[in-house]
């Protein structure tokens, strides 16, 4: 469920890049492929879910019926097509994500896994990650999945309340997750996630404490913590919006954050992101690619990517999203070997402004050195230092900017989101003063382009 968090990056980020076929913006760097040019990681997403949730808007489907077959062909054709556009040598890590990913057949993740090592490097101890419904029948496909090739977890155990679980629209009970991650442990020790959320309504601080109380002792290595958002359109939000349904305030849910924060580290795990905890070193290697801004091409119904189309003599990151309805994206990857129906050329200052949203989540921040590798002819304290937004927010003990880099105290990281808007302006406002702003024709071409792309066939 670390997507969730993904995704909204994702949407605060679209407006930044600039649409396929318009002209860069000028960078500070000289014209360069972005760092890790060579390899990625893969995202492939299942669309499906048997029921939706009351509090979910991700792009997921609840199909009539349904034709593993086609949909297996699918996502391999379109796994293909885009490693041989990237021309990615190897692939670092995978991760099956949703909707409900252990819906799939174990054949399925088998034969996607199958095309990723026909088409690049795939090594036998790379992370692939699956995403796991706690109900009886994920629980009984664990070990087939672990032979298709799966060797990590993330169940989406949400909360041990069963009230809340009915609340959420949940399709299982606490006992059915208990069951499931023992199951998970058993199989695949140090190597499962499990997804809690807070918030919820109803709930208090000490209730939430007790969950945590409950939870922890039988979680593996990894847990990931999560803010209930309503979305507007959902159930939730609606019951939420009508009176029927109260969720805590914002101080309680800073309250809840902070003890979780704390109970997890008495418990033995280090907070590496700020939804992310582990321990025994048990990080999710895929999630951290995203944090540090390398290249991932994502395959599916709506899925999101970020590489080079190398294939084509591409030289700048795109954005990429797929087609959202499955029965849409089906027919587009037939026809044309992918369901791309978006791309966004990323300039070097958008670049730029992924690596500084992202970085800043993980607990480390951003280094020097890894800044350099998107920006070296402009450093973080030639970008930042003399700022006095920020030496403000480096006053109150929130930031830290020093020689190492750039990062979030324990604090700053519980406020994140109203950090970044100044961290952006004042990387706006350091192009614009070194004379790098788009032209006004630029800037009216910034949208999203719709255009289909060709089928492209790597070179032999």
């Amino acid at each position: 469920m670390s997507r969730r968090a993904l995704l909204k990056q994702h949407q605060a980020l679209q407006c930044l890049g600039t649409a396929v076929g318009s002209v860069p913006l000028r960078s500070i760097a000289t014209h360069r492929l972005p760092p890790h040019t060579d390899e990625a990681s893969l995202y492939v997403h299942w669309p499906y879910c048997l029921k939706r949730c009351s509090y979910c808007n991700f792009n997921k489907y609840i199909p009539r019926s349904q034709n593993h077959a086609v949909m297996t062909e699918c996502l391999q054709k379109e796994t293909q097509t885009l490693l041989q556009l990237s021309r990615v040598s190897r692939i670092s890590s995978v991760f099956f994500g949703g909707g409900t990913p252990s819906l799939a057949q174990p054949s399925t993740i088998a034969a996607v896994l199958e095309t990723v090592s026909k088409n690049a490097h795939l090594s036998d101890d790379a992370e692939v990650t699956l995403e796991v419904n706690p109900t009886p029948a994920g629980k009984a496909s664990l070990k087939d999945f672990m032979l298709a090739g799966v060797n990590r977890f993330s169940i989406g155990i949400q909360s041990l309340n069963d009230d809340h679980l009915r609340i959420l629209g949940r399709d299982h009970n606490s006992q059915h997750a208990l069951q499931t991650v023992s199951e998970a442990k058993t199989l695949c020790p140090g190597r499962v996630s499990v997804d809690v959320m807070f918030a919820l309504p109803g709930q208090s601080v000490k209730s939430w404490e007790s969950e945590l109380e409950k939870l922890l002792p039988v979680c593996d290595d990894h847990v990931s913590l999560y803010q209930l958002t309503l979305e507007r359109g959902t159930q939730l939000f609606k019951q939420v919006e009508s009176g029927e349904l109260s969720v805590p305030g914002d101080d309680v849910t800073a309250v809840m954050y902070q003890s979780a924060r704390r109970d997890l580290e008495k418990a033995g795990f280090f907070q590496y992101e700020v939804s992310n905890f582990a321990k025994n070193n048990a990080v999710s290697e895929h999630n951290i690619g995203y944090w540090r801004g390398h290249q991932y091409i994502g395959v599916g119904p709506g899925a999101h990517g970020r590489f080079v189309p190398c294939a084509v003599g591409g030289a700048q990151r795109e954005a990429r999203t797929q087609t959202l309805e499955p029965d849409v994206w089906i027919r587009e990857v037939q026809h044309h070997g992918h369901g791309t129906r978006r791309r966004i050329q990323l300039d070097h200052r958008g670049l730029l402004e992924e690596v500084l949203v992202m970085g800043l989540r993980m607990n480390e921040g951003i280094t020097q050195q890894h800044w350099e590798l998107f920006s070296p002819e402009a450093d973080l304290q030639q970008i930042f230092g003399m700022s006095e937004n920020i030496q403000e927010l480096q006053a109150g003990g929130l930031l830290i900017l020093n020689d190492r880099g750039l990062r979030c105290s324990w604090k700053g990281l519980a406020l994140l989101d109203s950090i970044l808007p100044t961290m952006l302006l004042e990387l706006e406002m350091f192009f614009q003063s070194k004379g790098y702003q788009e032209d006004a024709e630029q800037q009216q071409k910034h949208r999203h382009s719709e255009t289909q792309m060709t089928v492209y066939i790597r070179d032999t």
